[in-house]
């Protein structure tokens, strides 16, 4: 049975403390946050009553902390006014406040005496059944508890966040021999829905799961410079995304998490893993020690792999000289042929067929953390799965290590090694005897995985609360129509699902028509729609590529059709006599937030950027973004003369091109209602958007009626817009361009250009929309702003 938790300590302020804090606030937990009095501090005498500033001095440690959190980017909080939510303290003034918390946190130095004397600490004064667990990234969770109390014991465990706690999804949770069920589930439950972790279940070995086989990779790579002559930003450009791995790749990644950090966890593994037959590659290398000397630990120190000169140039670390030199771009005949493929298995199988030094580094990369991943079962888990997952979610691999075996063929793979003189795990000789020779396959529609203590392969259920498209997309019947753009599944219960699918899912025809056959279908034979898919982001906005090319050949009417089909789709949304939901998440951007913007409701994800940026690119809002901001600035104003001020934030909103940093900046930001809902875990959000389908229906959802009032402010509103974008102008901040894409903006959202106050209709500001947005679209400067953003992803200032 689960306990309720609702107030939660955390002891220890730093990098980690502060920032597992801030999630917590974001998850509306109600959070204490401690660590010890500053050393040079005069003790607190008997019944002395501390002053503000006085207790401010003995809560420097937390004080520092919790401001250098504020200061993170990406931040720790959803809003950053949340900091105020969390009341600091440290161990000696408030030590009795631990009395009252459900869970405890300790997130002090990774340090084994520290740990336990302050978990000796705890143990004095916390409550009796309340859970304390540990944040360690590697020590002993059994070692760690000895000599305290039963109950103690009893309600201990172990919970690995990874940094940065509130994006990266891994939290390991590692129980005790002692450990009682209950607190097991309360953790799990916790974790998974109400801070929006993907859980693994580590065993308590050394450095757990994650850590156990990411420290191998990035160890294995550190040899790979030192012995082989890689430079550290070639190995970068080489171990990124063209491999599914993250941006940051490899050294980036260490300048971010911080070299002390790495070194510390490193050595644990090579401390208590006597008889991992990969021990040697724990060794911290001779160069990583001289910068661990130096102080050059990444980020924190401003230095570490990679620095930045006062002229913004990158330099990075040349190990041989230990100095920094100058980044270099690799040029490889075969890298920009593989980059440009967007499918992992193609890129990788490319690869694999050119032999240079490039890809020699990739596959030995790949391949030596295949083989010590299988060599790792059963050791640090009974499954493949936790393995997989742990990767995904804690170093953001686009794929584990056993996916990666499948991907590349479990029998290719085993032949290049065994050519090589390494010898074949165990687990993967017993799969090359199985005639499906895969770790993951599917059967009736789910994936199964291949089960290394019953040899047979065992459905891979999802949590419940979980709908995945891709196991529906394989049940027959479900899918109801498909395209090239988007389709259309039956969620069940009379729930149909519009699903995306184009590149970054972004919204031209196809997309369009798509969600006309929605309504179609939807009429016939269910009772509500969610727009949602389970992509890396909700959508991109409309297809700025096939609007240059309209444009570039003249075609007005083909554009004017789209973005007139585009506004008539989304009133469809607004006005359909059945609940529409829309489930964004990730990048909403331009005409994904416009189809938001119409929804009944939206359930978004707590990580969702959601903006209207079309400015950016030389256009506007025309699908009905600026007419829905203008109707949300009316519906924050009680009276006419309140309107101007909301209307004015609305329109720096857009004419700023802001992105929202959370679900619930996205609220504030106007662009969610109060009535909307945020998801704090991603995977459940198509299954909660389902959900709010259904609940509508039952309330007896009925079509909103079209505003009786729609104010059009005229002449004396555009003026002071106008004013505001010329001082903007004048100081330098925005160019002629940019003053003259917002006076468009400015015109659509003050309804034209009457002299005083009229009342106009929707339809009157589409028109608006679309007049503006035709306009621009044969501009010139307009076009070369979609050229460059096309080219390389950023705006342009002509």
């Amino acid at each position: 049975m689960n306990k309720a938790i609702e107030k939660v300590a955390v002891v220890g302020a730093g990098i980690m403390g502060a920032a597992i804090a801030a999630h917590l606030v974001n998850a509306r937990f109600s959070v204490y946050l401690l660590d010890i009095v500053p050393s040079k501090i005069a003790p607190k005498k008997n019944g002395m009553v501390l002053s503000e500033s006085k207790l401010d001095l003995r809560n420097q440690i937390v004080l520092k902390g919790l401001n250098r959190a504020t200061k993170y980017r990406p931040p720790p909080f959803f809003l950053s006014e949340q900091v105020a939510c969390i009341q600091i303290g440290n161990l000696e003034d408030h030590l009795d406040w631990l009395k009252n918390v459900d869970w405890i946190i300790e997130a002090v130095s990774e340090d084994f005496e520290i740990k336990t004397r302050v978990l000796r600490q705890l143990d004095q004064v916390r409550r009796a059944g309340s859970i304390v667990s540990s944040n360690t990234s590697g020590l002993s969770i059994n070692r760690l508890a000895k000599g305290l109390t039963e109950d103690f014991r009893k309600h201990w465990l172990g919970t690995h966040f990874f940094n940065p706690p509130r994006y990266l999804r891994l939290l390991e949770i590692i129980p005790t021999t002692e450990t009682l069920p209950s607190v097991l589930e309360t953790i799990t439950t916790i974790g998974r829905e109400r801070l929006g972790k993907g859980i693994v279940q580590a065993k308590d070995t050394p450095s757990f799961v994650a850590n156990r086989i990411g420290i191998f990779a990035l160890q294995q790579l550190i040899r790979m410079i030192e012995e082989e002559g890689y430079r550290v930003d070639e190995v970068d450009q080489l171990t990124g995304p063209i491999i599914g791995r993250s941006k940051s790749a490899t050294f980036r990644t260490l300048d971010i998490v911080g070299l002390d950090t790495f070194a510390n966890v490193t050595r644990n593994i090579y401390e208590n893993s006597p008889s991992d037959e990969e021990r040697n590659i724990f060794k911290i290398s001779s160069f990583v020690e001289q910068m661990l000397e130096r102080n050059w630990l990444g980020v924190k120190s401003q230095r570490g792999f990679y620095q930045k000169k006062k002229d913004g140039e990158i330099q990075t670390l040349d190990p041989l000289t230990m100095d920094y030199v100058p980044y270099q771009k690799v040029v490889y005949p075969w890298l920009q042929q593989t980059k440009d493929s967007q499918n992992l298995q193609e890129r990788l199988n490319t690869l694999f067929k050119t032999h240079d030094k490039g890809t020699h580094l990739i596959w030995k990369a790949l391949s030596r953390t295949m083989v010590y991943a299988a060599n790792r079962i059963p050791e640090i888990s009974d499954n493949i799965v936790s393995i997989d997952n742990a990767m995904k979610w804690g170093f953001n691999w686009e794929v584990g290590p056993f996916e990666t075996w499948d991907l590349l063929g479990i029998e290719a793979v085993a032949a290049r090694i065994k050519n090589e003189g390494l010898s074949l795990p165990p687990l993967v000789k017993t799969l090359l005897q199985n005639s499906q020779k895969r770790f993951y396959i599917k059967k009736g529609g789910s994936r199964t995985y291949f089960d290394c203590l019953s040899k047979q392969y065992l459905p891979l259920a999802p949590p419940e609360g979980i709908i995945l498209l891709s196991s529906i997309r394989d049940q027959h019947g479900k899918i109801v129509r498909k395209g090239p753009a988007a389709s259309l599944i039956d969620l069940g219960d009379g729930v149909l699902c519009l699903e995306f699918h184009s590149k970054m899912n972004t919204i031209g025809f196809e997309t369009i028509q798509m969600i006309n056959e929605g309504f179609k279908v939807m009429q016939e034979n269910f009772v509500g729609m969610v727009i949602g898919n389970q992509g890396p982001n909700f959508s991109a906005g409309a297809d700025l590529m096939l609007i240059l090319v309209k444009a570039e050949d003249q075609k007005w009417n083909e554009i004017e059709n789209m973005i007139s089909t585009f506004q008539l789709a989304n009133m469809k949304i607004k006005y359909s006599a059945m609940p529409v939901v829309v489930a964004p998440f990730g990048l909403t951007l331009g005409g994904g937030c416009e189809i938001a913007l119409h929804a009944a409701r939206q359930q978004a994800a707590a990580e969702t950027y959601m903006g209207l940026v079309e400015l950016g690119v030389g256009l506007i809002p025309a699908a009905g973004g600026s007419k829905e901001m203008v109707l949300r600035s009316m519906e924050k104003s009680e009276t006419i003369d309140q309107f101007l001020p909301h209307l004015q934030k609305s329109f720096e909103t857009i004419a700023m091109a802001k992105i929202s940093t959370s679900g619930l900046e996205a609220q504030k930001m106007g662009f969610m209602r109060l009535k909307d809902s945020i998801s704090m875990n991603p995977e459940h959000l198509i299954a909660d958007a389902k959900k709010q389908v259904l609940y509508l229906v039952r309330e007896g959802y009925q079509k909103p009626k079209p505003p009786k009032r729609v104010f059009g402010l005229g002449r004396p509103a555009l003026s002071n817009l106008k004013v505001g974008m010329y001082q903007m102008l004048k100081g330098g901040y925005i160019s002629q361009y940019d003053f003259h894409l917002g006076t468009k903006l400015a015109y659509i959202l003050c309804g034209g250009n009457y002299s005083n106050t009229q009342n106009i209709t929707e339809q009157y500001l589409l028109d608006l929309e679309r007049e503006a947005f035709m306009s621009l679209c044969g501009e010139q400067k307009s076009l070369e702003r979609i050229k460059y953003m096309l080219q390389g992803g950023k705006p342009l200032k002509n």
